[in-house]
């Protein structure tokens, strides 16, 4: 049986650490293993359904035109993209857009060279939007990856958008008009004019194609991959669980759906004001890997002399909260800033990044905000930390008279036990409210945590000295004297001066603690902020000024509580 002199040391981490592990490991097992197990069901009737009807039913495999788009026929025709924004250009062959970098957002922060978020068939990395008209009929053409698309256009930029026509030769006159609304916006509005004797059914089409992606990487707490919203739910789904799936599909559906990255998405926003099918899939055509999502409309019907037209979004760029907030207000795209994966923890870590945002344009510094942010948690946390450490306090200043009752009783382990508990219970002193200041603390580490990694305002965002990104480790180390000696260490070694000050200040604050009188445990205690130092040293710099900053201050808060303590219980019978 462990003493309850050693209860508000080990104990106290245990157990701070195996309940915030339950309500995580609770949370997955009751909340999202449920909801995955129903979207998996789902799934599967909606590929039985299909599988059942295909043979009678034709439209429903009309999206596989859209599946394997092939190489262009002709070589590349382009009309040159540029925006306050974006740059980039569209292929007139297949009218994609497919050639897109970043203005604002470079590769590194040493590394000017901006982001290419979309790049042509026949590089490594193709990654493109397509769309178009599909038909149910073999005899109606329609435009497809080959189409030579005709525009009298050399560029198109935010003021004068992109009109590009083609004619089947059948009757069929299409028209497609691509607009850049704003930053990382497009509308497409698609026209069909039949100058034909007969009606003809069309059904509008998107898709976004990506032939190659780098799964060798994957992040516990992060989605990349395939996502979507479908009537108000939203679905994330893996590299690796589409190339097992090999298809999803979600029918009769409101909402839109795309390609995440990191901090880059493309997403593909039907007209908001009809379902789609929407589906997401992983093929193989000649050999070549793609991932893809896409959507149907519902079928249309041109008579003969009118004209038919559908208009649908297009988003492609950098993840800015704000920037998806707006436009999802504005287009009435449900759930659109759920792209930035927030976590299970959305209603905290969604406060606290607009608690930094808010600071950092008071302060100019993300890293000042991250400090400003960590004073105003102390203070709503205080009353109940300010408990905790007041107990804290009247354990130390008694464990004078805890070790003479061990001594006395050292022999009957029950008396000394009910004796110890006899004077917490005289002194009002909780022996388990050491684990209260780590158990508040937790959640919003987590939270802060999942912040600063997913979020792209913290992308490259300096602080002060050498902290030139505070989504990024500490890129100093000790073990080349911060720099001064010309050797690059292994990562295992990069440990950090800001690592170094964290580590400091949980020695300072073990010192405050009552020691553990198990020697084991005693140990344990005394290597924990050095395990702790290798741990950081990998986490964003961010994180860890936050560890220190909140460090320092509940050492201030302890040292002043325990000064008050001391005179107040030092002569306590």
């Amino acid at each position: 049986m462990s003493s309850p002199h050693s209860m508000p040391d080990m104990r106290n981490l245990i157990l701070a650490v195996v309940l915030s592990t339950s309500i995580l490991l609770g949370w997955q097992f009751f909340v999202e293993k449920p909801k995955r197990e129903a979207a998996v069901a789902q799934a599967e009737i909606q590929r039985q359904k299909q599988a059942a009807s295909k043979a009678a039913d034709p439209d429903a495999v009309l999206s596989d035109a859209a599946q394997a788009p092939a190489q262009p026929a002709r070589e590349d025709v382009r009309i040159a993209l540029d925006t306050t924004a974006v740059h980039g250009s569209v292929n007139l062959t297949g009218l994609r857009l497919d050639d897109l970098a970043l203005k604002q957002y470079s590769q590194t922060t040493q590394n000017e060279e901006p982001v290419h978020v979309l790049s042509p068939v026949g590089k490594k990395a193709a990654y493109f939007a397509e769309f178009g008209w599909l038909s149910g009929s073999k005899n109606v053409a329609v435009p497809n990856a080959t189409t030579p698309w005709q525009s009298n256009q050399e560029a198109f930029t935010a003021q004068e958008p992109l009109v590009a026509t083609w004619d089947n030769g059948a009757g069929l006159a299409f028209e497609q008009r691509i607009e850049a609304k704003d930053r990382f916006l497009f509308g497409i509005e698609q026209r069909v004019t039949n100058r034909g004797d007969a009606p003809v059914t069309l059904y509008p089409y998107g898709l976004i194609s990506r032939s190659y992606a780098d799964t060798s990487k994957h992040f516990f707490i992060l989605h990349e991959g395939p996502i979507g919203v479908f009537n108000n739910t939203l679905s994330e789904v893996s590299y690796k669980d589409l190339r097992n799936d090999k298809s999803k599909s979600y029918d009769q559906s409101n909402g839109w759906l795309g390609i995440t990255d990191k901090y880059w998405l493309s997403a593909l926003i039907p007209d908001q004001t009809a379902t789609f099918n929407g589906t997401m899939k992983y093929i193989q055509p000649n050999g070549d890997e793609r991932y893809q999502t896409d959507y149907r409309g519902a079928a249309m019907v041109v008579q003969p002399g009118e004209t038919i037209q559908y208009r649908s979004h297009f988003f492609v760029g950098a993840k800015e909260v704000s920037l998806l907030e707006r436009y999802g207000e504005q287009l009435q795209i449900p759930l659109f800033d759920r792209a930035v994966d927030f976590g299970m923890l959305y209603f905290l870590t969604k406060p606290i990044f607009h608690a930094l945002t808010y600071f950092n344009a008071l302060l100019g510094n993300f890293g000042l905000a991250i400090l400003a942010l960590t004073v105003c948690i102390k203070l709503l946390l205080f009353p109940l930390a300010n408990k905790s450490y007041a107990s804290m306090s009247q354990l130390k200043v008694l464990m004078p008279k805890i070790t003479e009752i061990r001594e006395r009783f050292g022999d009957d382990k029950l008396k000394m036990n009910q004796e110890i508990m006899d004077l917490y219970k005289r002194e009002k002193v909780n022996p388990a409210s050491g684990c209260l200041p780590m158990l508040l603390q937790l959640p919003v580490f987590f939270a802060l945590y999942k912040v600063l990694f997913v979020t792209i305002e913290m992308r490259h965002a300096p602080f002060y000295g050498w902290i030139h990104d505070l989504s990024a480790p500490d890129p100093t180390t000790i073990f080349n004297l911060f720099g001064l000696i010309p050797w690059d260490p292994p990562s295992m070694l990069m440990i950090g001066a800001w690592p170094l000050i964290m580590c400091a200040t949980m020695v300072i604050q073990q010192r405050l603690n009552p020691t553990p009188s198990d020697p084991v445990q005693a140990m344990v205690m005394k290597w924990l902020p050095f395990i702790f130092l290798f741990l950081f040293a990998s986490f964003p710099a961010g994180l860890v000024i936050y560890w220190a900053w909140n460090n320092t201050l509940s050492i201030l808060q302890q040292w002043l509580i325990q000064q008050r303590h001391k005179s107040k219980y030092g002569t306590a019978s």
